[in-house]
């Protein structure tokens, strides 16, 4: 069974997110415009569907009408989705150009996490637990 994959509706700028993406998570990106599609409801040139597949999924398009993407109450968590040290660049990318909600930090009951608002206003909870980290970077936190 396959893990629920966000979908987000982007205000004319999902192919430049979802290039931002693949330069953080890696990834293969495929994407269709409207003209493609035969959409008429988007310009021509509009991502009318795209998908980041990786080590992160997601699925985006440009939205009709540029509605402004809006994320309340919702983030996206990378919680032991890959280990310590690329999590930590994950965040770093992430946070290029973008807000560090909570630093990435070492916890009380042991693990680390932390959370940032990347520059399209997607916020992420990335996080790991310390047992067998042998980064000295992750044993410092």
């Amino acid at each position: 069974m396959n893990a629920p994959a966000p979908y987000l509706h982007f205000p004319g700028t999902a192919r430049e997110a979802l290039e931002f993406y693949q330069g953080v998570f890696g990834g293969e990106l495929s994407a269709h415009t409207a003209a493609e599609m035969g959409r008429e409801d988007l310009p021509g040139d509009a991502v009318a569907h795209a998908q980041l597949r990786g080590p992160v999924t997601l699925y985006a398009s440009d939205s009709v009408g540029d509605a402004p993407l809006r994320l309340e109450g919702l983030m996206l968590a990378l919680l032991g989705a890959a280990d310590p040290t690329t999590l930590r660049t994950w965040f770093a990318h992430l946070a290029a150009d973008g807000e560090v909600v909570e630093d990435l930090q070492r916890r009380p009951w042991g693990a680390s996490d932390g959370q940032v608002r990347d520059r399209f206003g997607v916020l992420w909870l990335i996080g790991y637990e310390h047992s067998g980290d042998t980064d000295p970077a992750a044993r410092a936190e």
